[in-house]
């Protein structure tokens, strides 16, 4: 009798855990669903995303093979992978897979193994490089010293991108000052516009209910946008009502006129119209990469590193760094940044010459583009192959790993040499660059005396003959 009570009870409390489990399930986001029943923790550059498992993993919880490259391929294609999956597809290399299956990400960068994670995502031991490159130690003196899992040490090689750490390059920018001369940085500029384009507050087009506002017309028509000839229509005049494809209606909309409805917020596909790469690349940092999933947007409550209390619901999209109707670029640089960011290294920022050099600028007593904001090097300008300027707004691209700065940031103001030690200094980082480096890593040194070695050989042969 004792035995069948036992059971009953046993079912009871078995069908009420499961009746919880099913209540929970139907009435609780299906994100945080998701969450529970995640396999281990994501890693920093997924954990965002974790919540739309099919971005990854296909039915069955299989793993997408084009997953990676989905978000990474034009990363690769633009720093020149050095370990190309083409390498590997070579049969001259085919060796070479049974110490490291470099045709797939997923032999060195698996998810949700947060216990065997190393930065950069990586799930391999430190020391990988070894077993392919363990003759680099006996063939080059210079390294005879070195450990067997010190070869990505900061400054000297990476797996994917070393485009500031070829030997070529290293050898051709040394000497260099620390401190270069001039400065090489790019400058925005905005295309002069027809005085017949320009558009002044009086030009308004919002509907006679929204054009009341003074400081708003005023702030619209003291930006690029106004003097291109952008009127309030062509951000809120987003849909068409007599467009029957399209049946929805915001429940900011109002009606502005037989043809438009105006809408009081503007989107992101908006903004993108005109300003597509700042859009694109927007949506693959840690910015934006949530939306880019159909997410909602990303907060600073969500984030894994400080951020300020009082900023923990903003939502990041374009207004949370460019707020409308000014846009102010120099609020974005700056203030925008530290307004979330609550890190040494955003907190010292204040502390350094990067933002004595900024307060000169803004005060008119620095060349315009002379000072140097968060946005400087996190989001900085870039050039495409048309020479058309444009800024970046991955703030990750340059980050991980950091050499991917040197190039296109600290060279702009700095010696190669001088940019290493800086990138490779922890606690440097950590004050925001506020004092000189205090150690030096020796890449620039190791590849001249390479170069200048061979030139001697060269000499010496040609002196023979």
């Amino acid at each position: 009798m004792k035995g069948a009570k036992r059971l009953w009870f046993w079912l009871i409390g078995t069908n009420v855990i499961l009746f919880g489990i099913i209540a929970y399930s139907a009435m609780a986001p299906g994100a945080l669903t998701k969450t529970i029943l995640l396999p281990g923790e994501t890693s920093h550059g997924h954990y965002q995303i974790e919540m739309r498992c099919d971005v990854c993993h296909t039915e069955g919880n299989g793993i997408r093979e084009d997953a990676c490259l989905d978000c990474h391929a034009e990363e690769l294609r633009l720093a020149k992978d050095t370990h190309p999956s083409s390498k590997f597809n070579d049969p001259t290399n085919a060796e070479l897979l049974t110490v490291l299956d470099a045709t797939n990400c997923l032999t060195c960068h698996r998810e949700h193994v947060q216990e065997q994670t190393l930065v950069m995502g990586l799930t391999m031991p430190a020391d990988y490089c070894y077993h392919c490159h363990q003759e680099t130690l006996e063939t080059r003196p210079s390294h005879a010293g070195f450990a067997f899992d010190s070869c990505a040490t900061a400054g000297c090689h990476n797996y994917h991108d070393n485009t500031a750490l070829y030997e070529n390059f290293l050898n051709k920018h040394a000497g260099e000052e620390d401190f270069l001369a001039e400065m090489v940085g790019l400058v925005r500029s905005t295309p002069s516009r027809p005085a017949a384009n320009q558009l002044t507050k009086i030009a308004d087009d919002a509907p006679e209910s929204l054009s009341g506002d003074a400081a708003i017309l005023d702030d619209w028509a003291s930006t690029a946008h106004a003097a291109a000839g952008v009127n309030c229509s062509g951000c809120h005049a987003t849909e068409l009502l007599n467009d029957s494809s399209n049946q929805t209606t915001s429940p900011d909309a109002v009606s502005a006129s037989d043809e438009f409805q105006w809408s009081r917020t503007v989107s992101l596909d908006t903004c993108g119209q005109c300003h597509e790469r700042e859009r694109d690349t927007f949506l693959l940092g840690h910015h934006g990469m949530r939306l880019a999933q159909d997410l909602p947007a990303m907060t600073p409550a969500e984030a894994r590193i400080p951020m300020h209390v009082d900023a923990a619901h903003r939502q990041l999209d374009c207004n949370a760094c460019h707020s409308g109707h000014r846009f102010d670029t120099a609020y974005a640089s700056v203030e925008a940044c530290l307004g979330c960011h609550n890190d040494d290294h955003s907190n010292a920022f204040t502390q350094t010459s990067h933002y004595d050099v900024w307060q000169q600028e803004l005060a008119g007593e620095a060349p315009v583009g002379s000072g140097v904001t968060c946005a400087t090097c996190h989001l900085p300008r870039v050039e495409d192959d048309d020479g058309n300027v444009w800024v970046q707004h991955n703030q990750n691209a340059n980050l991980r790993p950091n050499e991917k700065m040197i190039r296109e940031v600290c060279m702009n103001c700095h010696g190669l040499a001088f940019s290493i030690d800086a990138l490779a200094d922890q606690d440097l980082i950590q004050n925001c660059f506020a004092t000189s480096p205090s150690k030096h890593i020796e890449s620039v040194d190791l590849a001249k005396a390479r170069f200048d070695e061979k030139q001697r050989k060269r000499e010496a042969r040609l002196k023979k003959k």
